[in-house]
């Protein structure tokens, strides 16, 4: 599916992904550590999958292709990975925190793209890529705190998620955000249930009834996502990104007496004007490649 070029709509999605995620994140933490994050995470996605009935219509009408199938397989693998590792840190780990950490993802898209895709990293961006990981040291403070093993739990789950957010952009070009949140759900669901059994924990009411608003939110925030991304580039949503971190530092002294840590948020606007940065060079780079419509036409 192409693209379109409707920034301020794109704009809007993502400021309704970043509430939804913000949302998810909090009710994540008040179901605790009591259940195995597997559990967790595997809980999450099956109690969403009715949430997905109403865009069964969409999902039969769409042709879906053996390569699709296998994008739609690997995002899902690696989604499961970054739901485990991200559910483990953010019952032990402040809010604005893991939000911080968690915008290390596109950073690790920038890497990726250039140590497996063959991607050149022009100085500016090599540049980009440093500071964001100077403010991930400003956030985690090496040497001047414990560095638990939330924190790498964190780092890992950012690197497994910006493997899927490469897979969701590839997606949404070939797919409906109908087919490709249902697919995620789906594949998600099925590759956490083994992880799940290990150490299994009978939630109580109240935690499937928490879980029930994880699973509600974190769909929203997807779908919410996948929409953005395709209303506008990459290069106009990013920005947006940065209140969910003021929005999360909120919502963790509002709810869980957490103190504003001005080292996180200081850290976190570092990586946050880093990502825009490189997410402005590759929109400007595809400018430059791609002829405009009045070249096409002549």
């Amino acid at each position: 599916m192409a693209e379109r070029n409707r920034p301020l709509i794109g704009v809007l999605w993502m400021l309704a992904t970043g509430l939804s995620f913000v949302a998810m994140t909090v009710f994540v933490k008040l179901v605790g550590t009591r259940l195995p994050a597997a559990e967790v995470g595997f809980l999450r996605y099956a109690l969403g999958l009715p949430l997905m009935l109403p865009l069964l219509g969409a999902v039969r009408r769409a042709r879906v292709s053996a390569p699709l199938w296998r994008l739609f397989a690997w995002r899902g693998a690696a989604h499961a990975v970054a739901v485990i590792l991200w559910f483990f840190a953010i019952a032990r780990l402040p809010v604005a925190e893991v939000t911080a950490l968690n915008y290390l993802a596109p950073v690790y898209v920038t890497l990726g793209a250039a140590l497996f895709l063959g991607e050149r990293l022009a100085l500016r961006r090599i540049a980009a890529v440093g500071v964001a990981l100077a403010g991930a040291l400003v956030i985690l403070r090496p040497g001047l705190r414990e560095i638990e093993p939330a924190h790498l739990a964190m780092l890992g789950g950012s690197l497994a998620l910006g493997a899927s957010y490469i897979l969701a952009k590839r997606l949404t070009r070939q797919a409906s955000p109908e087919l490709v949140i249902v697919m995620l759900s789906t594949m998600v669901t099925a590759a956490l249930f083994p992880f799940a059994l290990i150490g299994w924990v009978w939630p109580t009411a109240g935690e499937l009834g928490l879980l029930f608003l994880v699973a509600v939110f974190a769909t929203l925030g997807h779908y919410f996502m996948t929409l953005a991304f395709r209303e506008a580039p990459v290069s106009v949503t990013q920005p947006v990104t940065f209140l969910q971190l003021l929005w999360s530092a909120l919502a963790g002294w509002a709810i869980f007496d957490e103190a504003v840590d001005l080292w996180v948020i200081a850290g976190g606007s570092h990586i946050v004007m880093a990502v825009s940065f490189i997410a402005w060079r590759e929109h400007v780079l595809a400018r430059r490649v791609t002829p405009p419509v009045e070249a096409v036409k002549s």
